[in-house]
């Protein structure tokens, strides 16, 4: 699961003719409202799989939407300026956690696990810097990629030889069993409705001993416009069930499942906007 990836823009990320500026939201969002129709290509989703959530977007993750995400994902230079946005923005996230986790000084031996790996884009620098991983994804394909990133990475900069290898695993959240003393779920939130998302928030948190962190698209009413003139361009190959959380709505599931935040920071580039969350046990 992404999410891979909160990437607003999930529903433009092949080429979208032209940039949207702030100049143009105004003149074009009452057409979005108007023309936009995500509910029914949602409702189309969920009735391929007898309205299944989860088989839903295992479906897209490892048909169509896998070979658009290991692109955005990758290191290639065969993206158009909206992938490459994408790509950088879910970087600088990723970033941003290795940051709060001490930048490798404090991961060692640390018991990790990554919700929703993707490519391994996170796991695999946690393992080259010393975590016990566990990563899982609901895409087999996303997590044979990943295998592969990690396989890439150690020819380059073998292991010390007291690191453990990554376990890397097909696995929705909710399978996701154990504790560890870090949990993390990045851009995996925009997926599902946000009944859905506090069940992940809860489960999570069981899992977690120490810290948990997480990245949600946020809903404000920029992002909603945003999101609704992306939705204007669909593809075969976009994810159509893209969902905005409010970050009070997210806080609050995270307090009732014992945790509070105790750092947030915001990734906003011009078609990726993420709110990240660091949160504590109560």
């Amino acid at each position: 699961m992404r999410c891979d990836a909160g990437q607003l823009f999930h529903q433009m990320a092949n080429e979208v003719p032209g940039v949207v500026s702030a100049g143009t939201l105004a003149a074009v969002a009452a057409t979005a409202l108007v023309l936009a129709d995500p509910q029914n290509r949602r409702q189309k989703q969920m009735e391929e799989t007898g309205g299944n959530e989860l088989e839903a977007v295992k479906n897209y993750f490892n048909n169509a939407g896998y070979e658009r995400w290991k692109k955005i994902y990758g290191e290639n230079d065969d993206v158009n300026r909206v992938q490459l946005d994408i790509r950088r923005g879910h970087a600088q996230t990723v970033d941003k956690v290795l940051r709060w986790l001490g930048d490798g000084k404090e991961t060692e031996g640390v018991r990790v696990v990554d919700a929703g790996c993707g490519t391994g884009l996170l796991s695999v620098p946690l393992a080259m810097n010393g975590a016990e991983v566990y990563a899982s994804d609901i895409s087999a394909a996303m997590v044979e990629e990943a295998k592969n990133r990690y396989l890439q990475a150690i020819q380059k900069q073998p292991l010390k030889s007291t690191y453990p290898e990554p376990k890397f695993e097909v696995a929705d959240l909710e399978s996701v069993q154990g504790k560890y003393d870090v949990v993390i779920c990045l851009d995996v939130m925009i997926h599902y409705p946000q009944s859905k998302v506090d069940e992940m928030i809860q489960h999570l948190a069981s899992l977690a001993e120490k810290k948990l962190l997480i990245s949600f698209a946020p809903k404000t009413l920029q992002y909603v416009v945003l999101k609704r003139i992306g939705e204007l361009f669909p593809g075969p190959s976009k994810a159509t069930r893209a969902y905005l959380h409010a970050e009070a709505d997210v806080e609050a599931a995270l307090n009732r499942a014992g945790f509070k935040v105790t750092n947030r920071e915001m990734t906003s580039t011009q078609f990726y906007f993420s709110r990240l969350l660091q949160c504590e046990r109560l």
